[in-house]
């Protein structure tokens, strides 16, 4: 048996230093045959890797917005608005009013928060300005069930939310276009809309997010000031109500709370459609699935048909070797050597051929993916181990595939023949 094993072994070691040799003596024909092969696992790998690529991304995206928050909208996520512009036009935005109907009457929601965009207005720190940042009004639920950090400063205190102190957060990045030299005024008084605010703390830096719904670039204050700054209730704000589920409660449950409670405050009458919409994270998640399997399709395909023009090339490479070597192998028969191992030797080379086309490939995708990262600042491609893993796998079989035949007739030369070339 062990005899077997180290055989075996050898046969492995010699039919990897003839593939070298044959590649090395053939470079182009080689680098032709491997060429498919790398083109083909390049295709598969690449499209898996930016697909998980932009799941990872998207994820992390939507940790924010939480899978178990419904938001009360005008829209929904189902479909694109500008298909149904006018039903969406009729509908009333969400108000304040049915927010605090909803903190008081709907007991499966454990946090409630409502925001309005205020829109973007330019903030004054004594000299430096910045001009046309987005500023937003939230409840004061609004920081847990978007975990807003805070990296100086604090948070709203309860009584400021709820009488609308003039008090102000800055994202990072807002912060530090405001005040360069890094050290943050909190406790000082910046000027929005013409008035004076209290800065009260500055976030954590997030980086940018691929649905580019972060915090960085956002000043915050609070919902109840806004409304004296501006007309809240007007469609322009675009309020939206966020109703996080409390632990115990299935969200379907808080769904059906909400409805009750909507229409009940819009008056809505039994047979009336609802006039408000209840999103919900799984939406788009279904949503960005369906264009994912399209796009993995896709790529599937056209690698395939590269991996599969590259697998007719190695044969060709296979079937050209063991004409080439038609004498050799009728002396290792006529001195004992078995078929397997015949088989073996050759399939050997045939994987070590479309290894060296797949790992070419390997680091074309990873070469793309860097270039892919320096230029997109809002998404991290990366080559996973599960993509390389993938990439390795199918020039495995591909090799088997595209060398069987070729070896397998090699095997069964007769050795008498075989020596007569």
């Amino acid at each position: 048996m062990l005899h077997r094993i180290l055989l075996s072994l050898r046969i492995v070691q010699e039919s990897v230093g003839i593939a070298l040799h044959e590649i090395v003596s053939n470079r182009v024909r080689s680098s032709l045959s491997l060429m498919g092969i790398s083109i083909g696992i390049f295709c598969v790998v690449a499209v898996v890797a930016v697909i998980d690529s932009f799941e990872d991304g998207l994820k992390k995206s939507f940790e924010r917005l939480g899978n178990n928050v419904l938001y009360v909208m005008r829209e929904s996520w189902k479909e694109d608005p500008g298909m149904n512009w006018w039903k969406y036009l009729k509908r009333p935005n969400p108000t304040y009013a049915e927010f605090k109907a909803i903190k008081e009457k709907v007991k499966s929601a454990d946090k409630v928060a409502i925001r309005a965009f205020i829109g973007q207005k330019d903030l004054k720190y004594h000299t430096a300005t910045v001009e046309k940042a987005i500023c937003i009004g939230v409840s004061h639920d609004f920081g847990s069930i978007y975990d807003l950090q805070i990296e100086s400063g604090r948070y709203f205190m309860p009584e400021e939310s709820h009488k609308g102190a003039n008090v102000v957060i800055l994202g990072n990045k807002l912060a530090e276009l405001l005040f360069p030299s890094g050290n943050y005024p909190v406790g000082k008084s910046i000027k929005l809309l013409g008035r004076d605010l209290t800065l009260i703390g500055v976030l954590k830096k997030e980086g940018k997010s691929i649905l580019g719904d972060g915090f960085d670039e956002v000043a915050i204050t609070t919902f109840n000031y806004a409304r004296n700054l501006v007309d809240i209730n007007s469609r322009r704000f675009y309020p939206i109500i966020a109703v996080k589920a409390r632990d115990d409660v299935p969200l379907e449950l808080l769904q059906d709370d909400l409805r009750q409670t909507l229409r009940a405050e819009r008056h809505l009458q039994p047979k009336e459609a609802d006039n408000f919409e209840l999103n919900q994270l799984s939406i788009l998640t279904q949503f960005l699935d369906k264009i994912f399997a399209v796009v993995g399709v896709a790529g599937a395909l056209i690698g395939g048909f590269a991996i599969l023009v590259g697998g007719f090339g190695i044969a060709n490479i296979m079937f050209v070797s063991v004409k080439e070597r038609t004498r050799l192998i009728g002396i290792k028969k006529s001195l004992g050597a078995r078929g397997i191992y015949i088989l073996l030797e050759f399939l050997t080379e045939s994987v070590l051929l479309t290894l060296l086309g797949g790992l070419v490939g390997l680091v074309l995708v990873y070469i793309v993916l860097q270039i892919g990262n320096y230029y997109v600042d809002s998404l991290e491609f990366v080559l996973s181990r599960s993509n390389i893993t993938l990439g390795i796998l199918i020039s495995v079989i591909v090799g088997i595939i595209s060398g069987f035949i070729p070896a397998y007739q090699a095997s069964k030369l007769d050795p008498v023949v075989a020596m007569r070339g």
